[in-house]
C-alpha cells in the first residue's frame, strides 16, 4: 500500500507524533484535532476499513480495543473518552486504512 498515508506513517517515511507503539499497532496525534486530545490508533497491518476485516483479524482488533483505554489514560483521558470508527465513504471515512479515533478533554 505505497500510497496509503497511514502505511507511510507506520514506515516512518512521514513524520507523526507517536504516543504509543507496539508490534501490532501505532497511535499518534491527529493533525486536524476535533478535541483537545485527538489520537488515531491504527493497525500496522493494512486493513482498509471495518468492512475488510476477516476472522484472522479478530485477535488484532481485540488487542486494539483493549489498548484504547490504556492509550487514552496515558494521554490525560483517565475519566472518559470517545471513540469513533468511520467506515466507507458513506460513513465519513477519509483515509482508507482502519483507524480508531480516541478523543476527549483532559480533566
Amino acid at each position: 500500500m505505497s500510497d496509503c498515508i497511514f502505511c507511510k506513517i507506520i514506515e516512518k517515511s512521514i513524520p507523526s507524533e507517536v504516543v504509543y507503539e507496539d508490534d501490532k499497532m501505532l497511535a499518534f496525534k491527529d493533525i486536524r484535532p476535533s478535541a483537545p486530545v485527538h489520537l488515531l490508533l491504527i493497525p500496522k497491518k493494512h486493513i482498509a476499513s471495518l468492512q475488510e476485516l476477516s476472522v484472522e483479524d479478530a485477535e488484532l482488533i481485540g488487542a486494539m480495543m483493549l489498548a484504547v483505554p490504556q492509550i487514552a489514560a496515558q494521554n490525560g483521558l483517565q475519566h472518559g473518552f470517545k471513540t469513533q470508527i468511520n467506515t466507507g465513504v458513506q460513513g465519513g471515512q477519509e483515509v482508507f486504512h482502519l483507524h480508531i479515533h480516541i478523543m476527549g478533554r483532559p480533566v
